[in-house]
């Protein structure tokens, strides 16, 4: 291996084991509870506590630890006495380097961690956090199975989370479908909890997006009508998701999308009985329904429908429908406002498309989009076109300019002068309603400066006229 490919191997460990305490937190107490009785950092002249580590893990054997003492090199900036040992952080660069641990292990067995299992699963590697819980990449001991799975930390588990937990792993059990993640097993650990779920390779449509850009209308459509299906047999099954969203939809590299996470999940015929958080408002505020929020009592399938629009505006645009604001404003902007026509981020969006959109994602339930049925019926044009078809129909879309701006904040000042996503004539999609425009989207939420003066010339003249009433009299 080149010595920039060492160096990089070097930084991802040395970097990463630098993070400030909280960054630990996404590794469960669990594996924590091994540094009791040890400082925080190791010393890095006595290697003896990385081997034991790396040994007692059952990660590394006698072999890989002697071929990657070997195989140390010292860089030009390292002063060192001919024939000193390798470091720890020496010895896991080259383990790295050597892809016997990945940097997530060697960063583990850095800060003395030694259990890297619960019960058959090995865990190999972190995803990332979910609502309740940690994620982990695992594979079965015994078949060698990939698997994710989710684990509750200790920090965090309290009889009611506890509870929590189960349910969803129940839930998620009772369903089989293949747009939704499946589980394939759930238990403890001592006093840790895991659900262990089908891997699903890629990254969430959150990621994808900000890694490539907003989708096309093709890419995005197949994407949206395989999570509708999932959701679909969801609501057959008696269940509403409550927090659809871009980062909970999986992406495979394929293209392929599975929903996942159904930690607040519910009863669709809830109540306080089977149902603990009936009654209250549930989920993430940029992708969350008016219904939902005026009416938590009373949960429906629109519900997930608007939740559904909302990812499909994120898809097709990189942006969520109101950017800026605290979660209060959010929800009122839910309520009250229209986001930004999303062709005005992507101009490659047809105004028929952009008129699905708007449908799923109309403020009284009654107009929106009736079923995840007619959801899938209505995106099927744009996921069943061919290549060529869907390059012509784009190179029909009319000229709309973009806007590149930073995101608007949901303030009293800006909330009525959001520009609304306008609903094309029937049968007419060439007809654009947008304007071009020169002025960034700040400029436009800002009320006209007469409107400002006009207010403060008319105080000032009435100041005036009391101060000259109270010099005469």
């Amino acid at each position: 291996m080149s010595h920039a490919c060492r160096g990089h191997a070097r930084r991802m460990t040395s970097n990463v084991a630098r993070m400030p305490t909280q960054a630990w937190d996404m590794a469960p107490k669990y594996y924590q509870q091994t540094l009791n009785n040890q400082p925080n950092t190791l010393s890095t002249s006595n290697p003896s506590n990385f081997v034991h580590c790396a040994l007692a893990s059952e990660l590394l054997n006698e072999q890989d630890i002697a071929e990657a003492r070997a195989g140390v090199r010292w860089s030009e900036d390292e002063q060192t006495e001919v024939d000193a040992p390798p470091t720890d952080q020496q010895l896991a660069d080259r383990l790295v380097e050597m892809e016997k641990l990945n940097p997530w292990q060697a960063i583990q067995l850095l800060a003395g961690r030694t259990k890297f299992n619960l019960n058959e699963y090995w865990i190999t590697d972190s995803i990332g956090q979910g609502g309740m819980g940690q994620v982990f990449e695992g594979k079965h001991s015994l078949t060698g199975q990939r698997v994710a799975i989710k684990v509750l930390p200790l920090s965090k588990s309290t009889p009611e989370a506890i509870e929590n937990f189960i349910r969803e792993s129940r839930v998620l059990a009772s369903l089989d479908h293949k747009y939704l993640v499946r589980a394939i097993d759930a238990n403890r650990d001592g006093n840790v909890y895991y659900l262990v779920t089908e891997y699903v390779p890629g990254a969430d449509l959150r990621k994808l997006v900000r890694r490539d850009g907003p989708l096309n209308m093709q890419a995005a459509a197949k994407i949206i009508i395989q999570v509708a299906e999932g959701l679909q047999h969801a609501h057959e099954e008696g269940l509403i998701h409550r927090d659809v969203k871009p980062g909970n939809v999986l992406v495979t590299p394929e293209g392929n999308a599975k929903l996942s996470d159904l930690g607040l999940a519910g009863p669709l015929e809830g109540n306080a009985e089977n149902d603990p958080r009936y009654g209250k408002i549930v989920g993430t505020a940029d992708y969350i329904s008016p219904d939902h929020i005026q009416s938590p009592w009373d949960p429906t399938p629109a519900w997930d429908i608007y939740s559904l629009g909302c990812t499909l505006y994120w898809a097709v645009s990189g942006s969520v429908p109101f950017p800026g604001g605290t979660t209060a404003e959010k929800a009122k902007a839910h309520c009250e406002l229209r986001p930004l026509d999303p062709r005005r981020l992507n101009a490659g969006l047809s105004m028929r498309f952009v008129d699905v959109l708007a449908d799923m994602m109309a403020k009284d339930p009654q107009e929106r989009t009736g079923s995840l049925h007619e959801v899938i019926e209505n995106l099927k044009p744009w996921a069943e076109q061919s290549e060529s078809e869907a390059a012509a129909e784009r190179a029909k879309v009319p000229p709309v300019r973009t806007i590149a701006a930073p995101p608007v904040v949901i303030s009293p000042q800006t909330a009525d002068g959001f520009p609304e996503m306008p609903k094309s004539p029937p049968g007419d999609e060439s007809d654009s309603q947008i304007v071009p425009i020169d002025e960034p989207i700040s400029s436009l939420l800002r009320p006209p400066a007469i409107f400002v003066l006009v207010p403060l010339g008319i105080l000032i003249v009435v100041l005036l006229v009391s101060l000259l009433i109270a010099v005469i009299y």
